[in-house]
């Protein structure tokens, strides 16, 4: 026999099941946990980019490198060394320390990949949330709204993007978080692109999240480049990670998070309202 429902209880059990949905988040404006958040793993400052979630939990990303044992230069995720899953990481804004719970370059290592472009650009980390800090959560980037869902791999050369670093050599220049850049070049066979921004990403903003002209999570920063395009930075393709993470590990199910606040690419109101 099929099992039924009152209409009242599938839409309460919806409510509460589904990610993005407004009633499961604390208000944007006064969310102490949400995209751009710093993150802190044993001492090393990065920054958030989206919120993820599954049944199991509710997630920060970050970049893999965030939580890596070796010098700068050592970007090669399927050789270069990381801290262990089940680090703590501190999150800025929450009363408790998340916990690393998927790095792309630990589970590279563990896979034995040998794809060269993917392991010098699957750049993706998430942090999980302690339960105690979930109901202070929301989902939508500071300033521009959104993620309006996940992007397309596609270079997109020439498009405009968009951004929120949150490195504390900014001083708590909260003005200088948002930018608006353009996407200059595609590597790695669709892995990653090159963005200039007004403002390059500098130290502390890695890890942080990259909006298409429509909203949608496309990006991860994740290096400074210095060659060919210098004062470029180098932006993970986050549908790629995403994917490769469902492929490869027990996060076959988290997705992203919708923000909760309309995107509006108006670089002027984000920065007026940071």
């Amino acid at each position: 026999m099929k099992p039924t429902f009152r209409c009242g209880l599938l839409a309460a059990i919806v409510a509460v099941l589904a990610p993005g949905t407004a009633a499961a988040w604390a208000p944007a404006g006064s969310a102490a946990v949400h995209p751009g958040v710093m993150t802190f793993t044993d001492g090393a400052q990065c920054t958030s980019n989206f919120v993820f979630q599954d049944s199991g939990g509710t997630y920060l990303g970050q970049a893999a490198h965030c939580s890596g044992t070796g010098g700068q230069t050592e970007t090669n995720g399927c050789d270069s060394g990381s801290l262990p899953i089940g680090t703590p990481v501190e999150i800025d804004g929450a009363s408790r320390p998340g916990t690393l719970v998927y790095n792309s370059w630990l589970e590279m290592q563990a896979d034995g990949e040998t794809n060269a472009d993917t392991c010098a650009y699957n750049d993706l980390a998430l942090i999980k949330i302690d339960p105690a800090d979930v109901g202070s959560v929301n989902p939508s980037v500071p300033g521009f709204g959104g993620p309006t869902g996940l992007g397309p791999s596609s270079a997109m050369l020439g498009d405009t993007v968009y951004t929120y670093g949150n490195s504390s050599l900014r001083f708590g220049v909260s003005k200088l978080s948002p930018k608006q850049g353009v996407v200059v070049q595609g590597q790695g066979n669709g892995w990653s692109r090159d963005v200039y921004t007004a403002t390059p990403g500098i130290p502390g903003d890695s890890g942080s999240g990259f909006l298409s002209g429509s909203g949608q999570a496309i990006g991860v920063l994740s290096t400074v480049q210095l060659a060919p395009l210098a004062g470029s930075n180098g932006v993970g393709d986050l549908r790629s990670e995403v994917n490769w993470m469902h492929a490869h590990s027990s996060f076959s199910g988290v997705q992203l998070v919708n923000g909760t606040e309309a995107f509006n690419p108006d670089l002027v109101g984000a920065i007026g309202g940071a």
